[in-house]
């Protein structure tokens, strides 16, 4: 069923070379795509939990337009739209760069954008479940707003949506696929070229499903140990072994 990798391509390499190469775009256009989004995310996110209507509107408008609308939309829009409204050189410029730059950057945009917006609303919902008592202790400190969201409150935050997190950053590597539809040949594109030139489809597609696989698989077990190194003491989830020894100890009488 793999055998079809290891055949000679008409470039002269061979098809799991394709493979490869679709899987470094993947990666990168993920990687890069998921750092501008945290920071973007963080800043909004916070923004929307701002005193501020000033800041929290924005943020919010910011937020439901980039979720809302389909990845698929956004990637046509920065691609085909965006650059026929920007002043006459710079279009030009973007719309002649070769590929696959051409294509990777309104690609690295969309994806930013639109996975921030996910990850601002994953960093208001987790700054909305801190007790209230912590900007109340931030006040009485006389902590500035600035200094309470970013030594109280957005630290604590993050340590508690570690595990929603790690669903955005998967999320943002099966998105890259979408990236296909303006001419990145990430490894979806790449699987179907393998495809149209072999009529191998199964082996192709097969063999894409299990990079993706291993890419989610590592990418949890790194989420994974994240979650643990920052876990706040005393908020660590309570595991079916260790409920009834709990519930055993409180109902032991006290002396």
């Amino acid at each position: 069923m793999f055998s079809v990798l290891f055949e000679e391509a008409p470039d002269g390499q061979r098809y799991i070379d394709w493979l490869i190469s679709g899987l470094q775009w993947t990666v990168t256009l993920a990687f890069f795509g998921w750092c501008i989004a945290f920071v973007i995310g963080v800043a909004v996110g916070a923004g929307r939990t701002s005193p501020s209507r000033a800041i929290a509107i924005p943020c919010r408008l910011y937020t439901e337009f980039f979720r809302n609308i389909p990845v698929l939309i956004q990637m046509f829009l920065w691609y085909f739209v965006v650059p026929e409204f920007l002043p006459f050189g710079l279009g030009d410029a973007i719309k002649q760069m070769p590929p696959p730059w051409g294509a990777f950057w309104p690609a690295l945009v969309c994806l930013s954008l639109y996975t921030s917006a996910r990850v601002s609303e994953q960093v208001r919902a987790g700054i909305e479940a801190l007790p209230k008592g912590q900007r109340e202790a931030a006040n009485a400190l006389s902590l500035s707003t600035w200094k309470t969201y970013r030594h109280v409150l957005i630290p604590q935050a993050l340590r508690l949506i570690v595990p929603s997190l790690t669903s955005e950053v998967m999320g943002i590597y099966k998105n890259t696929s979408v990236a296909l539809t303006i001419g990145l040949l990430e490894l979806t594109a790449q699987a179907r070229q393998i495809s149209e030139a072999t009529f191998q489809t199964f082996g192709a597609f097969a063999s894409a499903t299990l990079i993706y696989l291993a890419l989610a698989l590592v990418t949890f077990l790194i989420m994974t140990a994240v979650e643990y190194a920052v876990r706040i003491p005393g908020q660590e989830p309570v595991t079916g072994r260790k409920l009834p020894r709990k519930l055993a100890l409180a109902q032991e009488p006290k002396p």
